[in-house]
């Protein structure tokens, strides 16, 4: 696909989504200024959203910081636990909102996520809003109706440079 400088871009990134594939996949973080870099990729960044969650301990606090450091926006939200102890962390809805919103003032919206509940988002961005939507996520954890619909789609499982090889857990 070809990407113009001129075009205006909003990159909204999927944090957790991002977190946990790398980690199970791959037993890795993932390089988000990279991501960034990829996404926006020569052209104009309009606006960088990341959507975090904020646990308890609020141990990630530095992690959100290094992000703000590299140019996004971050956006968090408290880390549901219910009675049951069941636990509920998505953006899904505020990403929608928020690309919704840019819309009108974006040619391309980049999704950085691989959830398949934005398949509505996407087509209604692209047939409604006449935005180019690109995704850019793990190909493995990714929907494979969101790739299709896709006006492009950069796998990060295909390059090194999207991974940083410091966790101390094992996979399982």
């Amino acid at each position: 696909m070809i990407k113009h400088k001129e075009q205006r871009v909003g990159v909204l990134v999927d944090v957790s989504n991002m977190y946990h594939s790398a980690k199970n996949l791959f037993g890795k973080k993932v390089n988000f200024q990279e991501i960034l870099k990829q996404a926006v990729a020569g052209r104009k960044l309009i606006r960088a959203t990341a959507y975090a969650i904020k646990t308890e301990t609020e141990e990630e606090t530095p992690f959100f910081e290094a992000l703000s450091q590299q140019g996004f926006e971050v956006k968090m939200k408290d880390l549901q636990i219910f009675a049951g102890g069941a636990k509920k962390a998505d953006w899904d809805v505020g990403i929608a909102i928020d690309a919704i919103k840019l819309a009108d003032k974006l040619d391309v919206i980049v999704i950085v996520s691989g959830d398949g509940d934005f398949l509505p988002l996407m087509s209604y961005l692209q047939n409604n809003k006449g935005c180019l939507v690109e995704i850019i996520s793990f190909a493995k954890t990714t929907s494979s109706k969101l790739i299709e619909e896709s006006d492009d789609f950069i796998d990060l499982g295909k390059s090194k440079n999207f991974l940083i090889n410091n966790y101390n857990f094992k996979k399982r």
